[in-house]
């Protein structure tokens, strides 16, 4: 997968796909949620996941809302397989059990990521090690995909030490640890205060030699520097919503906001070239860890976001609109 991306630069590495937006929590910085939508119709996920199989996407990693929601979620993880691409969640865990892991298993799940906000549960947020170590538990027995365990720090979080009591217990377990730092409603950096940028450095010399570098760029993030990177969300990475629309990311909704079935590689092309505003100080990780395949190469040359939904799918006959090379760009 590393090497084809190295190679090509004209499909996604990592699409977040979104089959239910209903969660069961309500953690109070979450702006990814609601308590009462119906899941997406399995054959209309299915056939988005063909869809980016189609463009070429090396990752579909399944979010949500709470995607354990959803009644054929196995069934979705078998298409992305069978289509060749890597499968991935991001969860919540209070849904998982013996049977539902091995369930994940059998449909070929390959890496999952839960993040715990505390060690006790409180008015912010119900994920929280003492209601979830038994299901850390349960992974470590019986996963047979990649585990990892997200701390996390920021603002809303009353006691940072709970940070490293959730890395420390992760890595007892033989799971892997990662920490992240909590972002504002638009996904921008909320500088650490000293305490927490102590704990934040430990958490990071836990980790695997491969994590610390694909999260080198939170060391800027931590000490409310602004980070200096090429993102190339709308291309590399792309976010699918329960409305089948791809955004930048989860905090950038509504950008460039076009239907999947409209997204053809003239819009992966152009989005690699253009340059996002809100880059700076960015602290979405799944999209600055994508886009490291790429900050060594092609400066971007857009200065500012252009509307692209008027960009509508061409006759079978006619050749697809591209907007790159209207700007003279290779």
């Amino acid at each position: 997968m590393i090497a084809w991306a190295l190679l090509s630069r004209n499909h996604p590495v990592d699409a977040h796909l979104i089959p239910v937006r209903r969660c069961n929590l309500s953690c109070t910085y979450c702006s990814e949620f609601d308590d009462f939508s119906k899941p997406v119709p399995t054959e209309e996920v299915l056939r988005r996941v063909d869809m980016l199989a189609d463009l070429g996407t090396s990752i579909i990693t399944i979010s949500g809302g709470e995607p354990l929601l959803h009644p054929d979620l196995d069934l979705i993880i078998r298409r992305i397989r069978r289509r060749g691409l890597l499968a991935g969640m991001i969860t919540n865990g209070y849904l998982l059990v013996p049977e539902r892991i091995e369930r994940l298993n059998r449909a070929g799940l390959d890496h999952l990521q839960i993040s715990i906000d505390n060690v006790m549960p409180d008015e912010v947020s119900k994920k929280s090690l003492k209601v979830l170590d038994k299901k850390l538990q349960m992974l470590s027995q019986y996963a047979e995909f990649h585990v990892n365990i997200n701390s996390v720090l920021g603002s809303p979080v009353r006691n940072p030490e709970d940070a490293l009591t959730v890395a420390r217990r992760a890595l007892e377990l033989g799971l892997t640890s990662t920490v992240g730092i909590l972002h504002d409603a638009s996904g921008q950096l909320q500088p650490l205060s000293g305490e927490q940028q102590r704990i934040f450095e430990q958490i990071m010399s836990y980790g695997k030699g491969s994590y610390a570098r694909l999260n080198r760029f939170q060391h800027d993030i931590a000490e409310g520097r602004e980070h200096e990177w090429r993102c190339r969300a709308g291309s590399r990475y792309l976010y699918i919503c329960e409305n089948g629309l791809v955004h930048y990311c989860s905090q950038q909704r509504g950008y460039p906001g076009i239907p999947l079935e409209k997204y053809t590689r003239a819009h992966v092309k152009y989005e690699y070239h253009t340059r996002k505003t809100c880059a700076p100080r960015c602290t979405v990780s799944c999209v600055q860890q994508v886009a490291m395949l790429d900050n060594w190469r092609s400066p971007q040359k857009l200065e500012a976001f252009v509307p692209l939904a008027s960009l509508t799918v061409p006759p079978s006959n006619a050749a697809t609109p591209d907007p790159v090379e209207a700007q003279g760009i290779d």
